[in-house]
């Protein structure tokens, strides 16, 4: 794969779901995709190479929390993430912007520097410049960089929405400069404005005026109802070029991502499929099945009779809630990478489904189905 430069390629159509390819330096990535989310260079509870097996094909990690640890200094002595946490596959990280909002009580936001930031860990002033975000990720290695934006909380304020627009566009523009040229890299963009489609489309005619390798939905997955979010889709979505990757990030359930496939998205990532696995939540065919119920106390069957990774298919629902009542960590290991492993099945059935021209009836049967 070495000296492949950063190309997005659209496949197939079937009504507005895409089928692509994402060829990066590391590796390819068909699309739509999952990415499993790393924050901290792990795939919290499972190995590396059992996520290799789940067909994973793009992971996530997290220039804020990497950048507190393991720092720099020691990323750099690795040449980045991918040789420190064992994965020779492309790697996507988030710039931080995130952060901003989720750790707000920990920082302020100064539209010429970026975000200031005590700490969480150690209470040590940090500022996250645009400038800065895109030199972690240059020591991270990252395949596929973000821009530093700024996410709201969810809001109906179109004032602090129209503010977070242009801050995020001046952002993204910094970003751009300091990344360069790298044409084995991707940089995407990162576009705000809640759920108003004008504020959308500016924010994104701003993003696509400055030019990107793909385009992010930022801001959305932050608590509005899941019906809101795919009527802002439905709306703007197709302001994105056409020829470039769409990523909604921090999505989602099984439904949140066939609904937003539906309205032509390629990427997504979410710490569900592991959050759900160390409480007991296996996502299956059948629908989500929560493990903690005692009706499963005597339910001798498996999760997945087809899935022989790690022998999943001979652990019974029986053990796997037995391990739960008894706090065992064996429990979060086995639900997380039944998980990731599901998620990774229902990715590649819609990416069959789009290609054969059958998607529609692929959604009809299965959008309501894990809500």
């Amino acid at each position: 794969m070495h000296n492949q430069e950063f190309t997005f390629e659209l496949i197939a159509q079937n009504g507005k779901a895409r089928l692509g390819k994402i060829s990066t330096y590391k590796g390819e990535i068909d699309t739509p995709a999952f990415m499993p989310v790393g924050t901290q260079g792990t795939v919290k509870g499972i190995y590396t190479d059992d996520i290799l097996k789940t067909e994973t094909q793009i992971i996530l990690g997290n220039t804020y929390h990497l950048l507190l640890r393991p720092g720099i200094d020691i990323l750099k002595k690795f040449n980045g993430l991918h040789k420190f946490m064992n994965w020779n596959k492309p790697i996507l990280t988030d710039s931080g912007g995130y952060q901003i909002m989720s750790l707000s009580k920990f920082n302020k936001i100064d539209k010429n520097f970026g975000a200031i930031f005590k700490s969480h860990i150690d209470g040590k002033k940090i500022i996250l410049s645009p400038e800065k975000s895109i030199q972690v990720q240059k020591v991270i290695n990252s395949d596929i960089m973000m821009v530093l934006d700024h996410c709201p909380k969810l809001t109906k304020d179109k004032k602090i929405l129209s503010k977070v627009i242009e801050t995020s566009a001046n952002w993204a523009k910094r970003c751009k400069v300091e990344f360069g040229q790298n044409k084995f890299k991707g940089l995407f963009g990162i576009a705000q404005g809640g759920l108003y489609k004008d504020l959308r489309q500016e924010s994104i005619n701003k993003l696509v005026e400055i030019g990107f390798d793909g385009y992010a939905m930022g801001g959305l997955a932050v608590g509005e109802d899941q019906s809101d979010m795919f009527k802002i889709l439905n709306e703007t979505v197709n302001l994105f070029p056409k020829e470039k990757p769409r990523y909604l990030m921090g999505v989602g359930t099984p439904s949140d991502i066939l609904g937003a496939v539906n309205e032509g998205i390629d990427m997504f990532d979410c710490v569900l499929p592991t959050r759900s696995g160390r409480t007991g939540l296996a996502y299956t065919w059948n629908g989500k099945i929560n493990l903690k119920n005692s009706k499963y106390k005597d339910d001798l069957s498996p999760l997945d009779k087809d899935c022989e990774l790690r022998n999943l298919n001979q652990y019974s629902k029986s053990y796997l809630n037995h391990l739960i009542k008894s706090n065992e960590m064996m429990a979060s290991m086995l639900i997380s990478l039944h998980n990731i492993y599901f998620y990774q099945q229902f990715m590649i059935e819609i990416r069959e489904n789009i290609k054969n021209g059958t998607f529609t009836t692929f959604y009809k049967r299965y959008i309501d189905y894990f809500n």
